[in-house]
């Protein structure tokens, strides 16, 4: 089975070139050049939400290993980032852009009303029956703009339901990213501090970061993208990832086995989810390819309703999210889903 879908996608490329040390002990795919592509027949697809007009562009992953994390002697590393350790990673499609209003508004704000927003089955008989948004405590855009404009100031629950939601919608499995996949995605075969290099400064061909940005984020796609085709990798909004964040937690990996498409799947928390990438307001740093940090309940401290919105941040316009379709799920997420409700902590 791995071998046939190395064949369907090709493999990615090893991260570093002290990978050696430890490619003989890793459950791997074998190495390939940095810019080795699908197969002709895995192909980027658009997908056309059903009964809409929204689109978004889907590119291909190859699979492969890489260390994740950064060296001790990267510029602007905090400690959660090591150590690097060995991680190998099963094909997948990613979002070549950040979800837009034009994608997400067709999950809130054209469904049923009436839906009590924490009351759902815990397998949905179609679409409408996922739970959806309720209705925003202010402007849900934070006059940032809308069509063609990233999603911003969500929660990590809404993201969750949006994924759901399409996944039911389309057939296919859409979720959010692993933090592992995301930062293979974002690296695209490097492994240097961002995917274009290792020097700040150009990080503004890439990226809105507070060093480039105008007062707002802007519409997706904008800048250049990255070598595997996604755009705001770094920059515009942060984004959310399906992990839980743990400060330590490259601490339970191998430094010389190749860890398998790891996930820290979370609970019913409401916050300490992993966030990527960097956001419109954030430095240059923060926007590096193995930066990390959490959502925190901060985020909604100006919500005045009791309970506060499981749906809607009141205190954080800079976090968005963006979708993977695996191409062969792996066995621990299958049917996995939020937990949060309004009851959560």
């Amino acid at each position: 089975m791995r071998r046939r879908i190395q064949q369907a996608f090709g493999v990615g490329v090893l991260a570093t070139a002290s990978a050696a040390v430890w490619l003989a002990a890793a459950p791997a795919p074998e190495a390939a050049r940095a810019d080795d592509q699908p197969a002709a027949d895995v192909k980027p697809y658009k997908e056309t939400i059903p009964g809409s007009s929204a689109t978004f562009d889907m590119v291909a992953i190859p699979g492969g290993t890489f260390l994740m994390g950064s060296p001790a002697t990267e510029k602007g590393r905090n400690d959660d980032e090591g150590p690097q350790h060995p991680v190998t990673l099963k094909p997948f499609w990613m979002g070549a852009k950040e979800v837009s209003w034009d994608e997400f508004d067709q999950f809130w704000r054209t469904r049923p009303p009436g839906q009590k927003e924490d009351v759902e089955p815990e397998t949905p008989k179609n679409a409408d029956a996922v739970t959806h948004p309720t209705k925003p405590y202010s402007d849900e855009t934070w006059m940032h703009g809308r069509e063609g404009h990233p999603v911003l100031g969500i929660t990590y629950h809404a993201a969750m339901q949006y994924c759901r939601w399409l996944s039911m919608k389309t057939g296919k499995v859409y979720r959010l990213p692993t933090e592992a996949e995301w930062e293979y995605a974002a690296r695209a075969g490097t492994k240097t501090a961002y995917f274009f290099g290792d020097n700040a400064a150009d990080l503004k061909d890439y990226a809105w970061y507070a060093d480039d940005a105008p007062d707002d984020p802007q519409a997706c796609g904008k800048k250049k993208p990255n070598p595997w085709g996604l755009y705001d990798v770094y920059g515009n909004v942060s984004e959310y990832c399906l992990d839980e964040y743990q400060k330590d937690y490259y601490s339970k990996f191998s430094l010389t086995m190749a860890m398998l498409q790891p996930v820290n799947i979370p609970g019913n928390r409401r916050f300490g989810h992993v966030v990527r990438g960097g956001s419109w307001v954030d430095d240059a740093a923060t926007c590096r390819s193995a930066a990390r940090k959490a959502s925190e309940k901060s985020w909604i401290k100006l919500d005045p309703q009791r309970p506060q919105s499981i749906w809607w941040l009141t205190s954080a316009d800079f976090v968005g999210f963006r979708v993977v379709r695996p191409l062969e799920e792996q066995e621990n997420l299958k049917g996995y889903h939020s937990k949060i409700t309004l009851g959560s902590k």
